[in-house]
């Protein structure tokens, strides 16, 4: 059955206020510099006279969720492809998503101290509210430090609390300051950066709209950043060999099933999809189950779920662009950046928001996907077996609402955001570099 056409919402779309370049010219002398410490501090003031910095100095700053974190991967990625004698170092929190993730991606990072939420609110608890302005300075001034010590060209922020103080110090020390905002509606640390910023990088054109006055003439909307690693083609054949071995690259007309319940666990999409699974399994034989159940819940479905030759279960999916590369249909949580992943790399979806995230920031997203791209949505009130099995059955057993949904993601997705993105970064940094 096909889906009705839905028009994407009549607003303004910003575009960039220059051109930039699709090519960095770098000066041959430049250095290269060794990174041999994760929490490291580059003093330039004792560098030896012969030695040249990087042509390019930036200091990237994201916490507390994966999506501020990816967001600021993806661009990290693209600066250093542009340019690959660049010297970036990310700022965050310790004991903290980003102080993992981070290194592990091959940056360098440095940790200030971590201002203390007791909630997405403070002031909600006496205790953060006498505590929280007396670890704001000080993490701001561990911050200044920090930026005087590594002296960058820009800092980049993609929200999230650790970016606060960092941009904070930035506007403080009259750096140059772009932030990047992930969702439809722009989070409390974005929305008051936006005043410092000099460039503010939004997902969509209605986001600008929600923006101070002044900071909305600042806005270029390029998109949510995606990592290089989502966009590296994998035929779909290829990606369900690494899933469920040679046979099943040549089963024909196969369908997979990408089931993502978040990192630690969605237990109403994994409780759903439990009940009805083998079933799905058993009366259609040419379809996969990819199932990411979340590290929290893996033992528990682990233990429930009956083995079968074409589910693979997992805690975590390490090779995300593998899962999606396979899949012709993604069931997810509707975070800002999972949409954006779907909507690049042209994928059907079924969003499950989530009602416990700050300000309904999923239901949003999940909203504007149904709008934009056509995306099913099933509120967690609505979620069951019954509902979910017949939303996987309309649209995977109609091959014209499959390509519709794809090429309506593909459209509307923008997978070349964080390079265009580090370009203008980079025409920021160097404006001689547009007349190359």
């Amino acid at each position: 059955m096909a889906i009705p056409s839905f028009l994407s919402p009549s607003l303004p779309f910003y575009p960039p206020s220059r051109l930039v370049p699709t090519r960095l010219a770098i000066s041959s002398s430049s250095s290269t510099v060794c990174c041999l410490s994760v929490d490291r501090r580059i003093n330039h003031a004792s560098s030896s006279k012969n030695e040249e910095p990087s042509a390019l100095r930036v200091v990237i700053t994201a916490g507390g969720t994966a999506g501020h974190i990816s967001s600021a991967l993806a661009i990290g990625d693209e600066l250093k492809s542009a340019d690959p004698l660049a010297q970036i170092l990310f700022i965050g929190f310790p004991n903290s998503m980003e102080s993992t993730t981070v290194p592990s991606a091959g940056f360098d990072f440095s940790a200030i101290s971590t201002v203390g939420y007791s909630s997405s609110r403070p002031f909600l608890c006496f205790a953060s509210f006498l505590r929280f302005p007396l670890l704001l300075i000080k993490s701001t001034f561990e911050s200044y430090k920090l930026l005087r010590e590594f002296n960058p060209q820009i800092v980049v922020g993609t929200g999230g609390h650790a970016s606060f103080p960092v941009c904070f110090a930035a506007a403080l020390m009259r750096l140059k300051l772009v932030i990047q905002e992930q969702d439809s509606i722009p989070g409390t640390t974005n929305w008051i950066l936006s005043l410092f910023a000099d460039t503010v990088f939004a997902p969509f054109n209605c986001t600008v709209t929600h923006l101070p006055r002044r900071a909305a003439a600042k806005c270029v909307v390029y998109g949510n950043p995606i990592r290089q690693a989502l966009r590296r083609y994998v035929s779909k054949g290829a990606a369900r060999v690494s899933f469920f071995g040679q046979w099943a690259g040549a089963v024909s007309d196969a369908k997979v099933v990408l089931v993502l319940s978040g990192s630690l666990g969605a237990n109403a999409i994994n409780i759903a999809l439990l009940n009805c699974y083998l079933q799905l399994l058993s009366e259609h034989e040419n379809w996969f189950f990819v199932w990411q159940t979340g590290v929290e819940a893996f033992d528990e479905m682990d233990s429930l779920v009956r083995s079968h030759p074409r589910l693979f279960l997992s805690p975590f999916l390490r090779n995300i662009s593998v899962a999606y590369a396979a899949a012709d249909l993604v069931i997810s949580r509707a975070g800002a950046m999972t949409c954006s992943e779907i909507m690049a790399l042209g994928k059907p979806s079924i969003l499950i928001p989530s009602p416990h995230t700050d300000e309904g920031d999923q239901e949003r997203s999940a909203s504007l996907m149904a709008d934009i791209v056509g995306s099913k949505v099933i509120t967690e009130e609505e979620l069951d077996t019954i509902t979910l099995r017949a939303a996987i059955e309309e649209i995977l057993g109609d091959e014209d609402l499959v390509r519709e949904m794809s090429e309506r993601a593909l459209r509307a997705g923008k997978p070349e955001a964080a390079s265009d993105v580090a370009k203008h970064i980079i025409s920021i940094v160097k404006p001689e570099d547009l007349s190359k």
